[in-house]
């Protein structure tokens, strides 16, 4: 399981444009973390790295933000969703089916729902105020 350092966001977003280089459509990717870990951060940098067009922002409020771009990401918010009946109603699989890069931030709520999914599981800490300790594995539930 890769282990990365990265000392400011800059850093944070290249490492996700890396990865997003590296994913097939209809990748799901799981964060954990705590607030203020550079999750947001680190999806700014996914979605470049998928060639979306628009501004990246959390969607902490609006539990989904969709990006478009040759390859469409779905940027979940499960904060406050843990229930099959709010995965349903926030659209989570239909993004999948349709071969959409989905990552979710604070995925612990909903991990027990997804079963026999693939994933690649991100990690990540605040080690003081820019640098983050980034874990980066692939899992099956």
């Amino acid at each position: 399981m890769p282990v990365y350092e990265t000392d400011s966001p800059a850093a944070t977003q290249a490492l996700g444009e890396r990865l997003a280089r590296a994913l097939d459509g209809g990748a799901l990717i799981l964060f954990t973390g705590g607030l203020g870990a550079g999750k947001t951060t680190f999806c700014q940098g996914l979605a470049r790295g998928l060639g979306c067009v628009d501004e990246v922002s959390s969607p902490t409020f609006a539990i989904v933000n969709v990006y478009r771009g040759p390859r469409v990401f779905a940027h979940f918010d499960f904060y406050r969703i843990s229930s099959e009946e709010a995965l349903l109603t926030a659209g989570f699989y239909d993004y999948l089916d349709v071969g959409a890069v989905v990552a979710a931030e604070w995925s612990e709520n909903v991990r027990p729902r997804l079963p026999g999914q693939r994933a690649v599981r991100v990690d990540m800490a605040a080690l003081d105020e820019t640098r983050r300790r980034i874990t980066i594995d692939e899992v099956t539930l």
